[in-house]
Order: structure tokens, then sequence, then C-alpha cells
């Protein structure tokens, strides 16, 4: 029995594809699982701000296109990075228990490790626009400046002194043993994670039954059940990286407690909304948050972010 998964090539998403190949062995005796990688358009280009690329499944093109012509059978992805519709043929065969999905903010050395007590003007480095305006939205006497590259490359400018601090997702900052360079965990219920944060994703196509069936046992309900509700909050706004927007289920029992925002580039309008649901009522839950927030102008903050001319940032300094 053997099961070819694929992955990018970084430090962290090979530590997510072998934890995955870790829990398959685990699951099924005698199994062979071989990693395979591939690089995405994502990884290729790294001198461009993701939001000016302009394309969506920037870190998942090159592994779905692999998995349809049967090079692999599954790929291991970062569920945030997946888009809402996943290509005709492909669907996410498991979502393992989730990791921590909250942000952190790691300071330079020297600088205060708090957001609250950097002085006006500190320069935060970041690659995300959800970031960047919930950043704006709290402290708007910030300097954000875009941050791309690999976690061990963004570790690496941090510590050169380019940035007076960054903002990473603790999820994948944990799994490559870095918990000691965090000065902040950012609270969730002012700070909202990016849809999907801190989950893996694990694509087979629809009709391998017998992937989907070795995929089964890795599939956490409850982590499922909450994504689900953020990626319909997601799909119903049809936005992307070029729009900020965050969502987080948290389950509670037999139902789902979720929070979600749609803002403008520089947190300006910001719009919440929350609400809960019974777990299988996952999906409509972030469909109707999404509908809220229409109903009270998402839409014109939407329209406004995609018109915008896509060249430089308002508000972001160059790296």
């Amino acid at each position: 029995m053997k099961l070819r998964i694929g992955s990018r090539g970084s430090r962290l998403a090979l530590w997510q594809a072998e934890h995955v190949k870790a829990r398959l062995e685990e699951a099924h005796a005698g199994i062979q699982v071989e990693i395979r990688v591939l690089q995405t358009t994502g990884d290729r280009i790294t001198d461009v701000p993701l939001a000016r690329i302009g394309d969506k499944g920037l870190f998942t093109k090159e592994l779905d296109r692999a998995l349809l012509d049967g090079e692999i059978d599954a790929a291991v992805h970062s569920l945030k990075d997946v888009p809402t519709r996943l290509p005709d043929g492909l669907t996410l065969g498991a979502v393992p228990e989730r990791e921590d999905p909250r942000d952190v903010f790691l300071p330079a050395p020297g600088r205060p490790d708090r957001l609250a007590s950097l002085a006006p003007g500190a320069r935060i480095g970041t690659s995300s626009l959800r970031r960047r305006a919930l950043l704006l939205h709290l402290r708007p006497d910030l300097v954000v400046s875009d941050l791309r590259g690999n976690l061990d490359t963004r570790f690496a400018r941090l510590q050169a002194g380019a940035f007076d601090g960054i903002l990473l997702a603790r999820a994948g900052v944990r799994r490559l043993g870095r918990d000691e360079a965090i000065g902040e965990i950012l609270d969730p219920s002012a700070w909202i994670p990016a849809v999907g944060q801190g989950a893996l994703g694990i694509a087979a196509r629809s009709d391998d039954a017998a992937t989907l069936e070795l995929l089964e046992p890795l599939h956490d309900a409850r982590a499922g059940a909450a994504v689900t509700a953020e990626r319909a909050f997601l799909r119903a706004l049809e936005g992307g990286c070029q729009i900020p927007i965050g969502a987080l289920a948290v389950p509670e029992g037999d139902g789902l407690r979720m929070s979600g925002f749609v803002a403008g580039l520089d947190g300006k309008p910001f719009l919440r909304a929350e609400g809960s649901a019974p777990v299988a009522e996952a999906e409509a839950l972030g469909v109707a948050l999404a509908q809220e927030l229409l109903d009270r102008g998402a839409d014109e903050v939407l329209a406004a972010i995609r018109a915008l001319d896509p060249r430089p940032l308002p508000g972001v300094s160059p790296p």
C-alpha cells in the first residue's frame, strides 16, 4: 500500500507533510508514504506583495495540477492558502486537529514585546492585508512594511533590524520550534485570524475512494466544522488575499461561536459580526455572518478595494 503526497518545499511545509506522513503510518500498518516536493507560484515570486500578484491558489495550483494529473495522490496545504472553491475533481479529504489559530507579535532585539508598547512610527513587517488592516485599526500611528519569504527568512530580517517587530501565525512559529521568539500572543477577540489559520487541509481527487478512505482517520470533526463555517464566510464575501478579511469559529459543546470582519486597507471602515449555531449548521452560520456584513456596507468596502489602482498600497512602505 503506497501513497504519494505533495508538498511545497519550505521547512514549514515539509514539517506539515512529515506530520501527515507520520499520522498516516500510525493509522495504517504497512503503508508506504512518499513525499514529493513541488514549487508553487507563491514560492517563485518573493519580491512582490502577495496582494499584487493578483491570483488565487498562489500556493496550491501546482499541487492541484499534479493531483489531477495523477502524479500525486494527496496534497498537504496550509488551509488558509486553499481557495474556497477547489478545482473540479478535487475535494478536501481531511482536516486534521487544528493548531492554535492565533496571530503573534515578534519583537526585534531590544524592542518592546507588546504592540501597545511600541513607539509611534515603529516599523512592523507583514505580508498580510488582514494583519495590516487590523494593525492600523488598532495602532494607526505605526508603519507597515511588506515582508515576504519563508519563516526562516522573516526571522533573519527581524534579527537584522529591518523591522521593530513582525506579525506571524502562531501555528507556523510553534511548528518550527520558535516559541521563544514570541513577544505577545494576540487576543482573537480583537485580533481575528485568517480563515482556516492553524489548520491543515489534505486534498485528494474526488473519485479516488481508496485515498479518501486512507485519509479518513486523520479528519477531526470539530476542526472540520469550524473551518467549514469560516470558508463559507469567505466564499460568501468573495474575498481572497487582496481583501482584509478574517474569521474564527470556535467549537463550544455541540455548537460553534464565530466572529468575522471586513475592513478597508487602512483599517477603516472596520465591520465586524458575531454569531453562533449548532455544528450541523456550520456553513449556514458563515453565510449568515457574511450577509450581515454585506447588509451593513461590506459590499461597498469590497468594491472600493477591488477598484483601486494595483500599485503601491496606501500606508505601506517598501520592504
